[in-house]
């Protein structure tokens, strides 16, 4: 299974998934011709592109879905979802529910908490029992959520803001509230608590993402989670990967 993120952060947030036969993405969050040529910057063919599965329908993951209606790709999100997502051809257009085969892969929705309507993560598997899981927005990682992602082999979640950092920020209280919120987004050691109950020190490769530019250091970020599986017993390096975007 190869993994390329495309963009991460409130700017924009686009994965593509690949492997022998199949590649899809998760999210198109990025305009159309940049989703294009990071693409062919990763050796992927636009053209190529079996699917697209939306987490959920806000501006910095959907953007770039004209992509879609260019090069007549299905694309998949939940029912709810649908209803803010506009201008996709109608042919196209797939609802989300359980698990969808697409070539190769197996993928399986599961449900996070985000002030969206119905927004979704996804678990992918390969051909050959791979296992990736991508769990972006969300305020909190919940039991049903750590059940779906465990004995994956790639953790993609966010891991989006540091409280204190955000506490004084210039954002409006109102903002402050929502990105703290059971339906906002994951803090430092949401994330890495999180991961601590998913990792099995393994080899499994941790992508952090969706990193606050003005509440949040991917240092910071990166040696929160550390921590967290060090008192596990587990050394970055040895026993996982971990890279921050």
């Amino acid at each position: 299974m190869k993994i390329d993120i495309l963009a991460s952060g409130s700017k924009g947030n686009s994965i593509a998934i690949s492997s022998f036969t199949t590649t899809i993405l998760i999210d198109a969050g990025i305009a159309k011709k940049e989703i294009e040529k990071r693409l062919l910057e990763v050796g992927i063919r636009p053209d190529s592109i079996n699917a697209i599965f939306i987490t959920h329908a806000h501006g910095d993951h959907i953007k770039g879905l004209p992509l879609a209606n260019k090069y007549k790709i299905p694309v998949y999100a939940s029912e709810g979802e649908w209803k803010s997502i506009k201008g996709v051809d109608t042919e196209l257009k797939q609802i989300m529910t359980g698990n969808q085969l697409i070539n190769s892969f197996d993928v399986t929705a599961f449900d996070v908490h985000h002030d969206a309507f119905q927004p979704l993560g996804y678990a992918v598997v390969d051909e050959v029992g791979d296992k990736v899981c991508i769990c972006l927005d969300t305020g909190k990682v919940d039991r049903q959520m750590i059940e779906t992602m465990k004995y994956s082999d790639f953790f993609i979640i966010e891991s989006n803001h540091e409280p204190a950092m955000l506490e004084y920020s210039s954002y409006q209280n109102s903002v402050k509230a929502r990105v703290l919120s059971d339906i906002g987004h994951l803090s430092n050691e949401q994330t890495a608590e999180a991961l601590s109950k998913l990792v099995k020190g393994r080899g499994e490769k941790i992508y952090l993402t969706h990193l606050s530019s003005k509440n949040n250091l991917p240092e910071l970020a990166k040696m929160t989670t550390i921590r967290a599986l060090s008192k596990k017993g587990f050394k970055e390096g040895e026993h996982y990967e971990i890279e921050v975007f």
